[in-house]
C-alpha cells in the first residue's frame, strides 16, 4: 500500500471516476448553495484534495472525448453531441484500452455519449464491464445514429425502470435511473475488491441533466419551499446523487478499500438549470458566481469541481490551483498504473497530475486550453463559426470570442473586458488559437458523414425482443 511519502507513479491503485451530467459549480452546497443539501459531497469534498482551476469541455460528448483520449474533442472528430458528430474517432485509443492491457478490469455504468453504433460502443473501446443507456440520455432520439432504446423514450417518468445494455444484453431494470447505475457499479466494485483484481469504475449518472425527473421523495421538500416541479426535481436529481455518492463511501468503508482506492468527483460541463419559479415567481439559482453555465465559452462553461480522494496517500482539505483539464485524466491514470505512453497513439494534449497530486506547488508550465462550443450546422464549413462559441485559457486570462479578454486572477467572475487595456495578450492568444485551430481542421472526421439509415439500439432491442425477450436484471449488490 502507498503512503503520502512514497511515490504515486506506478503504484497502480484502484479507481472511482463519477461524473455527473450538467452538475455545476453552484448545484453543491459545499461550494456555497444555500438551498441544496449535499452533506456526502460536503464530506467527501472535505475529505479530499480539490482541483480549484479544473475545465472540461462546454457540452457533454465533447468532454467525454476529451477525457477518453487526452487531447481536445475535435481531435477525435467530436464536435457536437448529436448528428453523427458525437461518435468518437475509432483511430483514438482510449486510456481504458490501455488500463485493460496492463491487467485492470475496467467498467462503465450510466451514459457514455460517444457513439451507438456497434463499433463505437464502450466493449470496443476498452471496457470489460458495459451497463449503459443510449445517446446523449435516457429516452433521447435523434436524426441518425444517436438514440436510446425504445421503450425507455415512450414512457412518462422515463428515468424510471429502464432497458440497458449489460455488456451484450439488453435487460430490463426497477427503480430510479441513477439508483440503479450505483448498484450496478457497486455489485461491480465489490467482485473485483473480493478478487483483489485492480479496476477502473467510471460511473456516469444522466442526472441531473432534463427532462428533470426525481422520485417524489427528493422532489418533496423543494415543492414544499414553493419550487416549480421542474426545480424540484433537478434539484431532487442532485440530492439523490448525494445519497448515492454516500452509499459508495459507505461501502468502501465496509470494504475497508480507501487505502488503494482513489476516488473522484467531477462534472461534465458548466450548470444547466439556471433559473425556475418560486412561489409562482421567477428566480436565479445559485451559480457560484458564474455569470454563465453549460454550452457557454466563459468560466462558466467549463470550470467544474474536482475533488481527489485516496485516504492516506493525498491530502485532506488540500487546494491545488495549477490550471489543469480533463485531457489531463489520460496521462495521469498512466503513471499512476505504471503504463508507458505507446508511441502509436493519437498526440496527446494533457499533462499527468501527478507532480502537482505530490506538490501542490510543484513547477507547473503555463499553457493554452482551447475551449469550442462546435455545433454549427451538418454540412456547414466549420470556418464560418472558427470565432463564434471560442475561448482561450491561460493560468490568468481568458481570451472569448476572438474579442473579449478577462483577467481570471483578479476577475474570477469575468466583469470587466480588459482587451484594450492587454493589446500584446489579445494578439498571443488570437496567434495561438490561429494556430490550433489550423492543426486541429483535418481532424473533424465526423463532418461529412452522411446520417446513418439506422437507429443502432432500436434495431439491437427489436432483435433480441423478438429472438430472446427482454430479462430482467437482477442486481447482485
Amino acid at each position: 500500500m502507498a503512503t503520502a511519502s512514497d511515490s504515486l507513479a506506478g503504484s497502480r491503485p484502484n479507481i472511482v471516476l463519477v461524473m455527473t451530467d450538467d452538475q455545476g459549480m453552484g448545484d453543491l452546497s459545499c461550494m456555497g448553495n444555500p438551498i441544496l443539501r449535499t452533506p456526502h459531497l460536503d464530506r467527501f469534498y472535505e475529505l479530499s484534495t480539490r482541483f480549484t482551476e479544473f475545465h472540461v469541455s462546454p457540452t457533454c460528448a465533447p468532454t467525454r472525448a476529451a477525457l477518453m483520449s487526452g487531447r481536445h474533442e475535435f481531435r477525435n472528430g467530436v464536435t457536437h453531441t448529436i448528428r453523427e458528430r458525437e461518435r468518437m474517432a475509432l483511430s483514438t485509443t482510449t486510456f481504458v484500452e490501455l488500463l485493460r492491457r496492463s491487467g485492470y478490469e475496467t467498467g462503465i455504468f450510466g451514459k457514455w455519449h460517444l457513439g451507438d453504433e456497434d463499433a463505437y460502443q464502450p466493449y470496443n473501446r476498452g471496457f470489460t464491464e458495459t451497463f449503459i443507456h443510449g445517446a446523449g440520455g435516457i429516452g433521447q432520439s435523434y436524426e441518425g445514429s444517436c438514440a436510446d432504446f425504445p421503450p425507455n423514450r415512450v414512457r412518462e417518468g422515463r428515468y424510471f425502470d429502464n432497458v440497458i445494455l449489460h455488456n451484450d444484453t439488453i435487460v430490463q431494470t426497477k427503480g430510479f435511473c441513477t439508483d440503479v447505475f450505483f448498484q450496478a457499479a457497486l455489485g461491480w466494485i465489490r467482485k473485483q475488491h473480493q478478487s483483489n483484481t485492480p479496476f477502473f469504475a467510471f460511473i456516469t449518472p444522466n442526472a441531473p441533466h432534463g427532462p428533470m425527473i426525481a422520485p417524489e421523495k427528493y422532489k418533496a421538500r423543494f415543492a414544499e419551499l414553493g419550487y416549480d416541479d421542474n426545480t424540484a426535481g433537478r434539484y431532487g436529481m442532485i440530492e439523490n446523487i448525494d445519497d448515492n455518492f454516500g452509499l459508495l463511501m459507505d461501502k468502501l468503508d465496509e470494504w475497508k478499500a480507501w487505502e488503494n482506492t482513489l476516488v473522484i468527483f467531477m462534472t461534465d460541463n458548466g450548470q444547466a438549470g439556471r433559473s425556475g419559479k418560486l412561489n409562482g415567481k421567477p428566480t436565479r439559482f445559485f451559480t457560484a458566481g458564474f455569470k454563465t453555465g453549460k454550452g457557454s465559452p466563459y468560466e462558466g462553461g467549463t470550470h467544474v469541481p474536482a475533488f481527489w480522494r485516496w485516504k492516506g496517500v493525498l491530502g485532506e482539505g488540500r487546494d491545488i490551483a495549477a490550471l489543469s483539464a480533463h485531457i489531463d485524466i489520460f496521462k495521469t491514470f498512466l503513471e499512476l498504473a505504471r503504463i508507458p505512453l505507446p508511441g502509436n497513439i493519437q498526440p496527446i494534449d494533457g499533462r499527468s497530475l501527478v507532480p502537482l497530486l505530490k506538490d501542490a506547488q510543484a513547477p507547473w508550465e503555463d499553457r493554452y486550453l482551447f475551449v469550442h462550443q462546435g455545433r454549427w450546422s451538418k454540412g456547414e464549413d466549420p470556418n464560418l463559426s472558427k470565432f463564434k462559441s471560442c475561448a482561450v485559457r491561460t493560468q490568468r486570462w481568458r481570451f472569448v470570442n476572438n474579442e473579449e479578454l478577462y483577467d481570471i486572477s483578479a476577475d474570477p467572475y469575468e466583469t470587466t473586458d480588459v482587451a484594450e487595456e492587454h493589446p500584446e495578450v489579445v494578439a498571443e492568444l488570437r496567434e495561438a488559437f490561429d494556430r490550433w485551430w489550423e492543426d486541429t481542421l483535418p481532424l473533424l472526421v465526423n463532418e461529412d458523414v452522411p446520417y446513418s439509415p439506422v437507429q443502432p439500439q432500436a434495431v439491437r432491442y427489436e432483435k433480441q425482443l423478438k429472438e430472446a425477450g427482454i430479462p430482467d436484471w437482477k442486481p447482485v449488490f
